[in-house]
């Protein structure tokens, strides 16, 4: 569906009397240089999506990448315009699972249309930066709109690694505290959803390094903002790498707590069997009932195999005591 659209004319939204979906009137109004229009739509069927390729001249190729979806982040030249596909990510901190989602450009000199998938990929906001903002980008017509979209999602990004960073710190704590824990699960799972970060932030480093090389009809003053947004993609990359070692070292630490724990479990059993069989091996020796055992007709003979075994026994819990077996 059409969530909004909307003609830019010299830095500024124009009102204009004609239906959302009446494309041909809304591009007619885009007739200066860096007039251009913004078309928003979300997971749109592919009669809509048809009706907008039609009357924008779009790629057939591109069309159908933006409506199936699930495409790595890229950026495609093709007669006419370009076509540049970005993941939208947000986290969802009480499962640790990052969530992805898909925005799709077809990019020209009068239009910018964004085809989104997945809830949590609204780009409203970005729109009302863009439209708010004292730096009037929106005179440097469509890629303006393109570098909000990006910039917007890439803070997202952000976001996002904050909330990993706090849960990979939550694991260190925990694998190195005094209590017996069960990591490893988390860990996997966390590990897993910075390979969906991954996927997402370093495909989509190229696509950008490219706007902010001058690729296509990008205005000189707009390409230092498309190398900021690369600057945020490198700096999120360094920490995706960073919290993948860490949660790698976490997880070595992790076998090895569990590897002394079971090291020390043992040395308790043995202990304990030991204080066990020295007091049986008395007993057994006493319970052979030999003719000539010289304790057999001693009135204290019982009292005194009894003392005898819990003398052994407490000797040997103080010496293990001592050596850290308790």
């Amino acid at each position: 569906m059409i969530v909004d659209s909307a003609l830019y004319r010299a830095g500024a939204r124009e009102q204009t009397d004609c239906a959302p979906h009446d494309y041909a009137t809304l591009r007619s109004g885009a007739k200066d240089e860096g007039d251009f229009v913004w078309l928003g739509l979300y997971q749109p069927s592919q009669y809509e999506l048809d009706e907008v390729a039609e009357a924008f001249g779009l790629h057939p190729l591109a069309v159908e990448d933006a409506l199936t979806a699930h495409q790595r982040p890229k950026l495609e030249r093709y007669e006419g315009g370009m076509f540049l596909v970005v993941k939208t990510l947000w986290y969802v901190d009480a499962e640790d699972a990052v969530e992805t989602g898909e925005v799709a450009f077809f990019i020209g000199p009068d239009y910018v249309i964004t085809v989104r998938h997945g809830r949590g990929s609204r780009l409203a906001p970005a729109r009302e930066l863009l439209e708010t903002s004292e730096e009037q980008l929106l005179t440097e017509g469509s890629y303006s709109a393109v570098y909000a979209v990006v910039d917007y999602i890439v803070d997202g990004y952000v976001r996002v690694m904050d909330g990993l960073t706090e849960d990979v710190d939550e694991v260190e704590t925990s694998v190195f505290s005094n209590e017996r824990t069960r990591d490893s699960a988390r860990i996997y799972r966390l590990k897993r959803e910075l390979a969906e970060v991954r996927r997402a932030v370093m495909p989509l480093r190229e696509p950008v390094r490219r706007f902010a090389n001058g690729e296509g009809a990008i205005d000189p003053d707009l390409r230092p903002y498309f190398r900021d947004v690369l600057d945020h993609l490198s700096s999120i990359a360094e920490t995706v790498e960073n919290l993948d070692t860490l949660l790698s070292s976490a997880f070595e630490a992790h076998l090895a707590q569990i590897s002394l724990q079971q090291n020390e479990d043992m040395r308790k059993i043995s202990a304990g069997a030991a204080m066990v069989v020295v007091p049986t091996l008395i007993a057994g020796v006493y319970g052979m009932n030999f003719t000539h055992m010289p304790e057999l007709d001693w009135t204290f003979g019982y009292p005194f195999a009894l003392i005898l075994m819990a003398s052994v026994m407490a000797g040997l819990w103080i010496f293990f005591r001592k050596s850290g077996w308790f």
